[in-house]
Parts: structure tokens; sequence; C-alpha cells
């Protein structure tokens, strides 16, 4: 039942759903790479490769069965994998030219760099036909799927984004209210501490849970053009005035004692920095959605009893950046190549308009325990049954549906190597151990590599 980042991304390949709520879906037993379902292409078919892992891997092997069994003279033929496997292969595939027609993947840096080898197709002119699929999906869904002002996938699944959970309990022991404003965390920090309770938790050891820290003081601070700045490969862009400004802002809520001590030990995989936060010993946690369903298993009546409370970032006083702005997994994306034959193309979005994100998939996806990238998934939301499921449910629809930006994680959207250096670039200025320009200048070091 509980659920870390890396089972997450690994059931969804590197995006992520949001949360098992009365059961969490594990993986199941992976299919042989190379399995198949819904037959055989024929000459003007086209081939899918998508992962293995339940709920997913049922919803979009029946999203297949359906194209197949309407088009059985252009059917689909679907390749499963499991999660390592599929990457492995599929950058190999693309790289020769021999990639599928349907391309599943994450957007951001990995779909960039298809769009840099000119292994993916210009979907904007095509999309900008399809007016009631494009109007359906939530707008900031489309920040990872553009490359240059074009977009090159059309997003679909799940959305996941970045929360600030928090304990009522901890906060009627110092008689506050939850913060509306980064001035306000700052200010609880002391109130906190003073009555034992450790403000935040944290897994810092873990890494990226630092990060999401960034990207929300990023985005508040500067607005979303910082990082897309970043993304764009702009040179010495993360020494922007507003991302220095962020980063000290940063080690000032460190030196602050705003983190549980000992947090740079502490793992998120183990889900440690939930149970800190379910037990009464921390106050609040930024994290993903995908922890609602753990603590819910394991926090005893933390969530069934009504003592966990969440809210989107708070804003920064005097920051550029819209309040509505989130941060996290903004769905997973479906890109066709460029190799394809016209036909094959032509079959793929037949599917991409008609089946990725049809009414039954919608459903399904929200029976699951996760919000769909589309805004009729707040109509089903009613079959919900379970009062703090069909709440949280719908915090995390209005928090992707009303953003205006919905940035992809920052280990997502850069390339591997730029990625690796952050993280461990991020950990050091979690310890204290450099300073916001070394660190901007560690990174401005790697912008577009």
């Amino acid at each position: 039942m509980t659920t870390s980042r890396r089972t997450f991304l690994t059931l969804v390949g590197g995006g992520a759903v949001a949360a098992g709520l009365a059961a969490c879906g594990g993986t199941s037993g992976p299919k042989s790479s190379g399995s198949s379902t819904g037959g055989g292409a024929t000459g003007s078919g086209a081939t899918y490769w998508s992962l293995t892992g339940q709920p997913q891997q049922a919803i979009r092997e029946a999203q297949v069965k359906r194209f197949n069994d309407a088009n059985p003279n252009t059917k689909i033929k679907q390749t499963e994998f499991q999660n390592d496997a599929f990457k492995q292969k599929i950058k190999t595939a693309i790289g020769a030219g021999q990639g599928p027609t349907l391309i599943w993947g994450w957007g951001g840096g990995g779909l960039k760099s298809y769009v840099e080898a000119g292994q993916v197709e210009d979907l904007t002119e095509w999309l900008g036909q399809q007016t009631e699929l494009k109007n359906s999906i939530f707008p900031s869904a489309f920040t990872a799927a553009t490359v240059n002002g074009k977009i090159y996938a059309v997003p679909g699944e799940t959305v996941t984004p970045i929360v600030l959970f928090y304990d009522k309990r901890a906060f009627e022991k110092i008689g506050a209210e939850p913060p509306q404003s980064w001035g306000d965390i700052m200010d609880l920090v002391p109130k906190f501490n003073d009555k034992g309770i450790a403000p935040f938790s944290l897994g810092g050891q873990s890494r990226w849970t630092n990060m999401m820290w960034l990207e929300f003081l990023f985005d508040r601070i500067g607005g979303s053009e910082v990082f897309q700045n970043i993304f764009d490969g702009q040179a010495n862009a993360w020494s922007d005035p507003s991302a220095l400004k962020a980063l000290e802002e940063m080690q000032k809520l460190i030196n602050a004692k705003g983190f549980i001590k000992g947090f740079s030990s502490i793992t998120a995989d183990s889900n440690a920095d939930q149970a800190l936060l379910y037990t009464g010993k921390a106050a609040m946690m930024l994290h993903g959605a995908w922890t609602y369903g753990g603590m819910k298993a394991d926090g005893k009546d933390f969530v069934t009893g009504g003592h966990l409370g969440y809210m989107n970032f708070p804003p920064v006083d005097g920051g550029k950046g819209d309040p509505s702005d989130t941060v996290g997994n903004p769905g997973q994306y479906m890109s066709i190549s460029s190799k394809a034959s016209q036909a094959e193309k032509d079959t793929a979005k037949k599917f991409i308009a008609n089946n990725t994100l049809d009414d039954a998939t919608v459903d399904a996806w929200v029976k699951s325990g996760n919000i769909p990238v589309v805004k009729s998934a707040k109509d089903k939301l009613s079959s919900i049954t379970d009062k703090n499921d069909a709440e949280w449910l719908k915090f995390v629809y209005d928090t992707a549906a009303n953003a205006k930006n919905f940035a992809q994680s920052w280990d997502q959207a850069l390339s591997p190597t730029a990625a690796e250096t952050l993280l461990d670039n991020i950990a050091k200025l979690f310890q204290l151990s450099i300073s916001p320009q070394q660190f901007a200048s560690s990174m401005n070091a790697v912008i577009g590599k």
C-alpha cells in the first residue's frame, strides 16, 4: 500500500499517478519484453510500445483493444516492456530510426532530445485542428510537450502535483493557521521548534526531495520563465537574480532550523519522511501527491480522522510567480515517429484523437484513484464514495486544472547529465557546503548538455 517515488516512477515509467486511495495498485507480474496485444499491424497500421505494471497497463491495453475492434484494417500492434528495459530499448531504437510509430514518454528533456535529432513529428498544426481534443486537456500540461514553441507530443494519462501537506493537530498546538505566504512559513519555524515539533519533514538523503523546494521557490519568486530559460539552454540562466534569491531563501530556511534534525540522512524511499508527519514529529511536508495513499494506509487515523491538511505552495511576498502554478508531473506524453509511413502516422493520430483520452479511459483512471489530464475528470469524481478520498481528488483536480503553469520535475525536464549535476549540487546546497553563487556556477556549466 505504501508508495515511494521510485515505485511510482516505475509504475508509469517516469511520470506519476495520483496515488492509490482505498486500494493502491502495485506492479503486476510484468509481461516479457516483446509480448503484444491487439493483433498484428497491417501495412497501414501502427506500432506502439508501452509499459507493464497495473493499473496503467490494463488501461492502455483497453485503449488499444477499443481502437482495433473499431479499425480492423488498421490495427495497432502493442508491445509491452518493463520500465528499465523500455527506457533502454526506446532510446536505442529511436536513435537508429527504428522506433515504434507511437512513442510513449515523459516529455521534457527526453522529448527535446528526440526533437533535436529530428525523430518526432511536429504536431502543432494537426493538434490545432483537433479542437475538441486540445480543449479537453489541462492547458498547463502542454508545457512539457512543447519545444521551441512547437508541440511534439500530446499529453495523456494522469497528473501528480507536488503538495504542501500539514498536520492540523500541530497547528492547533501552537494556535496558528496554515501559511499563506513564504513570510508566514519563516514566522512559523520558531513557533514549532519552541514546541518541540519540527517545522518540516524532509527525506534529504534522496536529493530529489530537496529539489521540490527549489522548483517552487524559483517559480514563486521569478515566475515560470526562470526555469524555462534554463530548459531552453540560455547561457548563465541559473544566475538569474530571481534564481539566486530563491537559493538564498532556501538556505535561510535551513539555517533557521526549518527541517527536522538529521534530514540529510533520512530517505524518502523508506517513507520515513511521511511517518514523521503523521506521527506528529513534524508539522508540514512538501511532497508528491503519490504519498497520500501511503499516509492513509500507514498513518492509522491520520487521514481517516481528518487530521491531514494540504494546499498548494504559498506565494512569496513581492514575487513575480503566479500562485496557481504548480510543479511535479503534468502528464505522460505520446509522440509520433517522423520515420513512420504516412499511413502509420494517420493511424497513430486517429488512435490519439479517439482512444487515449476517451470517456472510457477517463472513467478508468478515476476509478483507479487518479486524476487524468482532462477537464472531464471532474464529472467522474462523484463516483468516489470515500469522503476523504473525494476531497483529496478534487484538490488534485483543481490544482492541475487551474495551474497557469505546471512545471515538470527538473530531473525529468533536464538531460540526464544536467539532472545528475543538479541533484549533486542541491545536496551540497542543503548541507550548506556551497553558496548560492557556487550552485549557480556549477549548474551554468552544464546548461544544454
